[in-house]
């Protein structure tokens, strides 16, 4: 697949893939304005960074921004949920949350996130006034129920008594 992009802000810091088989593209912070200062992203901020970025990304496809790990380990900066939508032709940002204890900074043309393309399945919502969404038709194989938040390490009072 072939994925085209355009950058706002000259051609300093194109998204690109350190490794042939790296499943996302680099991105990088390109401030608005040509500008060589660091950005302090203090404890518990969040941030949208600009990547100078535009995708055309297809139909039947979107982009996820996704963490990197040394971005993440190093820096503790997190992404949040960041979705590119097929026919979004803006520009792309990074939402950046610093979860750590110390201000961090970064600098234009670092690597703040990872961007991987992933199809998106054509699904059509139907309501229905059924309770029972699993029950009158087999489409999951899973017996988990309404079970949320930890509820498969639960342990059976048969494997109670093994212990």
């Amino acid at each position: 697949m072939i994925l085209e992009y355009h950058m706002l802000r000259g051609k300093d810091y194109p998204p690109t893939r350190s490794n042939p088989s790296d499943a996302g593209l680099d991105l990088c912070w390109v401030p608005p304005e040509a500008s060589t200062q660091m950005m302090g992203i203090s404890p518990g901020a969040s941030v949208l960074v600009p990547t100078g970025c535009k995708f055309g990304i297809p139909h039947g496809y979107m982009m996820e921004i996704k963490n990197r790990s040394s971005v993440a380990h190093k820096k503790q900066l997190l992404v949040g949920a960041c979705v590119v939508d097929s026919g979004y032709d803006g520009e792309v940002f990074v939402n950046l949350h610093n979860i750590g204890s110390q201000t961090q900074y970064i600098e234009p043309g670092d690597k703040i996130a990872q961007a991987v393309v992933v199809p998106v399945a054509p699904v059509r919502f139907v309501a229905t006034d059924n309770p029972d969404i699993y029950g009158w038709y087999p489409i999951t194989i899973s017996d988990r129920g309404d079970g949320a938040l930890g509820s498969t390490d639960e342990k059976t009072s048969e494997e109670d008594t093994q212990d």
